[in-house]
C-alpha cells in the first residue's frame, strides 16, 4: 500500500572532511559534479518523482547552502548551530517535515535510475502498517572502489538485517529511505546517529529495503570524485541524465 510522499529532507550538514582540500571553502554538497553541485544531482532525482517539498539541513559552511537555494520556494533551511548528526538533524526538522512518512538522502548521494525511478519505487514500496524505515540498497558488487563488508542482507519479503561482526552482506546502503515520524518519539534528544533508527526498526522486524537497479556511485573523497566523472562523462552509464 503506497502513501503520497510529497516531502524530502537533504542531509547536507556535514564537514566533509574526505572531500579536503576541496571541502575547505565549499560545503560537500555543494561541490560540483560534471558543473553542477552534488545535492542538485539527489535534488533532481527526487523532484522527478513528484516530491515537492525539501528540507535542507546545515551546519558548516551554512551561508553558501542558505545562498544556493536563497531563491528556492520549494527549500526550508533548518540550520543547527551545533552538529546533531544524521539522526538528530532529522529530529530538528521534525516540525518542517510534518507528521507523514517522509524521503530523506543523503545531499551527496549520487545515483542514476535504472528503468525507472529508484525514489518511486521506494514510494511505491512503502506500507507503514509494516514497516518503519525503507532503506534503498546497491549491491556490493556494482560499486566501483569498494572493499568493505556491506551493510545489510535482504530475505525474499524485503526484510533487511545488519550485517553482524564477520559478516560480508551482499548490499550496502544507498543514502536515500522513507522514514515514518512515529519512531522519532523513542529517539534520544540531541546528537544521534540513524543507525540506531534503523537497528529499532530491525528489532521490531518493521525494517525492509529494496535493491536500485541502476548506477550509484561513492562521491567520498576527490579521487572518487574525479572516476565518478570520468564513468559518467565518457558514457559508461545508460544515460548522463537519468
Amino acid at each position: 500500500m503506497s502513501t503520497k510522499i510529497d516531502t524530502a529532507m537533504l542531509l547536507a550538514a556535514g564537514f566533509g572532511k574526505r572531500m579536503r582540500p576541496l571541502t575547505e571553502t565549499v560545503p560537500k554538497p555543494l561541490v560540483p559534479l560534471l558543473g553542477r553541485p552534488l545535492i542538485d544531482w539527489a535534488r533532481d532525482r527526487i523532484s522527478g518523482a513528484g516530491i515537492n517539498r525539501f528540507v535542507v539541513n546545515s551546519h558548516y559552511l551554512a551561508d553558501a547552502l542558505a545562498a544556493h537555494f536563497a531563491d528556492d520556494p520549494a527549500v526550508t533551511i533548518s540550520h543547527e548551530p551545533e552538529i546533531l548528526e544524521t539522526g538528530g538533524g532529522v529530529t530538528r526538522a521534525l516540525p518542517q517535515l510534518g507528521d507523514k512518512p517522509f524521503l530523506v538522502a543523503n545531499a551527496d548521494a549520487v545515483w542514476l535510475d535504472g528503468t525507472s525511478s529508484a525514489v518511486g519505487r521506494l514510494i511505491n514500496a512503502w506500507d507503514g502498517r509494516r514497516m518503519d524505515a525503507l532503506l534503498l540498497f546497491q549491491p556490493v558488487v556494482s560499486v566501483q572502489d569498494y572493499d568493505g563488508k556491506g551493510d545489510y542482507f535482504l530475505d525474499p519479503n524485503g526484510v533487511a538485517t545488519r550485517r553482524r561482526e564477520g559478516e560480508v552482506a551482499p548490499y550496502i546502503f544507498a543514502g536515500v529511505q522513507i522514514l515514518s515520524p512515529k519512531q522519532f518519539d523513542a529517539m534520544p534528544e540531541g546528537r544521534f546517529s540513524l543507525n540506531m533508527l534503523y537497528d529499532k526498526a530491525e528489532e521490531r522486524g518493521r525494517l525492509r529495503g529494496i535493491v536500485h537497479d541502476g548506477e550509484w556511485y561513492h562521491v567520498g573523497t576527490p579521487q572518487a570524485l574525479e572516476e565518478t566523472e570520468r564513468v559518467i562523462a565518457q558514457g559508461h552509464t545508460k544515460s548522463n541524465t537519468r
